[in-house]
Formats: structure tokens, sequence, C-alpha cells
């Protein structure tokens, strides 16, 4: 029985690809080990979506290939797909690279009997009409799952290298989501996050006339017992359709991740980002207004080519403004092979911090209002863990609050209604609500 270790780098597609992975090890009847134990194969998913994950994808394939010469190194992911050659440039011993077009065939890859010194799975990404087929049995150690419902972007937004490394949009057929999201509820996850690199487009390449709201409202129907969230939507997806599931589905969670990346508009455009922020704030606005519990979080880039201070001011601003629960800063990364590369005016990498950091000062205090305005009130906790520090349980409500409780074990992987009383290390403190005692008493 072969050993095998698998790390991951990116993105939750590259989470769920991963699991996939590891259920095709075990149905081989191999061991999986922690990554930085001795195994016969490792297999490295990379990403390269910023230039530091492509440095680090690279500094971990350098040190695999260095502390473990006998072993069988598998790389795949982002990384591996822009850039096979440098991958082979790093690489003295015998390797396999496998393109994320045929992330299918790497087990088979991985496990072949006397491989040869090179195996180089690439192919053409853009050309792609379909989604690898990749069937999860389980998430390791986890209460909540990734579900990927599609992959690749037709985006192709300026500073964007995803649409190289993925191709093009592509959908899960409706038959392999319900398959997939069934093995998660048999195993007994209580949730599932909504995952693909745009999932707003899913279905539109499919025959089969679904879109992604089609999708959830069947998947919330079909799932009653199971909660589920979407991982990000583009402003432009946003729409009534998505709101009326949001307000008519207590399984689908009131929590909206929309990418807002600048809010200028003259920045927008030259990022190739197809709204306004006028638009994007009446986005915001309008999903406050018809969900005002709801917890809406948001990407923005400092320092894009040419950005200049009034510009950078007017992001800040807008963000400011809106009731957005938490931001996901980042400084703008100079991608070779995007649109934006190529542009004049790259912001000097001082500036570029000092901004990065002025938004992400306005990203903490948009947490601690966000946390301030719940106390009081009680929510539905999925409970995941125990902290190691404080000994106390933790989890995330269903506008994804990360609280911490005192509870017995008992009350792990269960969904809990948990009032939040108070802030305690800058995170919501919590205390399992009475009627969730009583309802616990009646249920024995």
């Amino acid at each position: 029985m072969k050993r095998i270790a698998i790390t991951t780098l990116g993105c939750k597609v590259n989470q769920f690809e991963s699991a996939s992975f590891a259920s095709g090890f075990e149905a081989q009847g191999c061991i999986l080990v922690p990554f930085q134990a001795e195994a016969e194969v490792y297999v490295i998913n990379t990403c390269t979506v910023t230039a530091r994950a492509g440095q680090q994808s690279r500094q971990l394939i350098r040190r695999v290939l260095k502390e473990r010469p006998g072993a069988r190194i598998v790389v795949t992911g982002c990384y591996a797909q822009m850039d096979p050659e440098a991958v082979l440039d790093l690489a003295e011993q015998p390797v396999a690279i496998v393109g994320n077009g045929n992330k299918h065939r790497l087990v088979e890859a991985a496990l072949v009997e006397n491989p040869p010194d090179l195996v180089l799975l690439m192919g053409k990404i853009r050309e792609k009409k379909e989604v690898c087929e990749l069937p999860v049995t389980r998430f390791r150690d986890r209460t909540r799952a990734y579900l990927r419902i599609q992959d690749g972007c037709d985006n192709f937004c300026s500073y964007c290298i995803v649409p190289y490394t993925r191709g093009r949009s592509r959908s899960v057929p409706l038959a392999g989501v319900l398959d997939q999201t069934a093995v998660f509820a048999e195993q007994g996850y209580r949730e599932l996050v909504i995952t693909g690199i745009n999932v707003g487009k899913y279905g539109l390449d499919l025959a089969e006339g679904q879109t992604i709201y089609r999708l959830l409202d069947r998947l919330c129907r079909d799932f009653p017992a199971l909660r589920f969230r979407l991982s990000s939507i583009e402003p432009t997806e946003v729409n009534d359709a998505l709101l009326e599931l949001l307000t008519g589905h207590a399984n689908l969670m009131p929590h909206l991740h929309i990418p807002l990346q600048s809010g200028d508009d003259r920045v927008l455009a030259r990022m190739n980002r197809r709204y306004s922020r006028a638009e994007f704030a009446a986005v915001i606005r309008r999903v406050h207004d018809a969900l005002p519990q709801v917890t809406i979080g948001c990407d923005v880039l400092g320092g894009f080519p040419g950005e200049t201070e009034a510009e950078a001011e007017n992001t800040y601003r807008l963000l400011a403004d809106l009731p957005i629960g938490y931001l996901h800063v980042f400084p703008y990364s100079r991608r070779p092979g995007t649109l934006a590369a190529s542009f004049g005016g790259q912001v000097p990498g001082p500036v570029k911090a000092e901004r990065v950091q002025r938004l992400r000062v306005l990203d903490a205090a948009k947490r601690q209002a966000l946390y301030r305005d719940n106390i009081g009130r009680i929510h539905r906790v999925l409970v995941e863990r125990r902290q190691a520090k404080s000994g106390l349980l933790q989890g995330f409500s269903e506008n994804y609050l990360p609280v911490l409780f005192a509870g017995g074990a008992s009350l792990l992987h269960q969904v809990v209604a948990v009032r939040i009383v108070a802030l305690k290390d800058d995170q919501p403190r919590g205390v399992v609500a009475e009627d969730a005692l009583e309802e616990r008493r009646q249920n024995r």
C-alpha cells in the first residue's frame, strides 16, 4: 500500500480537486499521510493567481524535490498549467506534470508501475469543452465541504491569469452535481459551499436549460437538511432571482461574497470589469435592503497600474460608505501573459503597500462593526471544531460570523442556536441559547 501525501495551494476549486485525488488514491488502497511525512508519492496542487502564489509554488516544488529524492513527485494546478517548462527546470529527477484539463488522470499517472522519467499530461486548456470528472468521497476532517459546479472563466479581466490556466467556462452537468451532493449528504456534512471559478455562469454552456438560480433552488429543495453557501458571485449576476432564493430558502445562507476590485470607474474600465461604481453600490444596497441580516464581503485590489491617489480614494470612500461586512484586500500582482502586465504606470511598491494597508485597516473596522451589530442576536452556528487555545467551540453562523462559545463534545459538527453576547479579542463570543437547550431536551 503506497503512502500518498497531498498539499494544496490556492482556491476552493483546488481544494475540491485535491479531495478528489485523495478519494481516488483511497479507492486504490493507498494510505494518505501528512505532507511532512515519508511517502512514496507527493502531489503538489499549485496556484499562480498572484506572483506570490507562483513563487510559493516554485519554492514548495523545489523543497520537495530536494528533500524527497526517491519519491514520485506529481505537480498539477495552475502554476503547472501556466509554466510546465519552469517545473521541468526545477526537476533533476523523474516527475509527472498534470495540467488542469487532465486532473482526472492524476491518480493513474501517480500510481503507474515503472513510470518513465517524465510524464507530461498537459493539453490545450482553452480547447476543453467539459469539466474533468473528479468525484469526491469525503473531505478529510471537515464539517463543511466544497461542491464544485463549474470551472473556467470567460471574463478575461485584464489583471487575471485564470482564463489562461483554467480555460473557458464549463459546467458540471446537473446529474453530476446532484450525485456529488448526495454523497456529501450521506457522509454527514452539514454545509456545502458552492464553488467554481465563475459560478454565476453555471449551466450556460450546457443544453439542460440550467442556470445558477435554478440549480440553487433544486439543491435547497432536494436537500433540505443541508446548508448551502455561495463562495462568490459577480455583481452583474446578483438579481431578483437570487434575492428570492435567499429570502425563500432557509437553508441558503444569507452571505454573499461579491468582488469589487476597484471603486473607480476609470480603473474598472482598465480592469475590464463590466459594471460601474454606481451599479455596484446599487447591488450592495439592494441586497442589504432585502436581507438586513446578510453579510456581504468583497475583493478589492490596491495599486492597479495607473491608479492615481484620487482613484484610490474613490475606492476607499465607496467601500467605507457601503454596508459591507468584510474585505479581502490584495495588492495588484503583475502576471506575465495578462493584458495589465503591459500597462504603463505600474504603481511603486511603497505606494501600493500604503494603499493596501489603508484598505486592510478599513476591513478590520468593518468586521468589528459587523460583529457589534450582531450582539444580542441568536444565530444558528455550525460547530466545526474546538479551539485548542481557549477550549471553546468555534464555527460559523448563517451570515458567516466566526463565533466562539462554551459547550460539550456532543455539539461538535452540529448546528446550534447561539446568542452572541460580547466581543473578546476582536471575535464574537456567544452562549448556547436557552431555546436550543430546551429543544435538545425534547429530542432526547
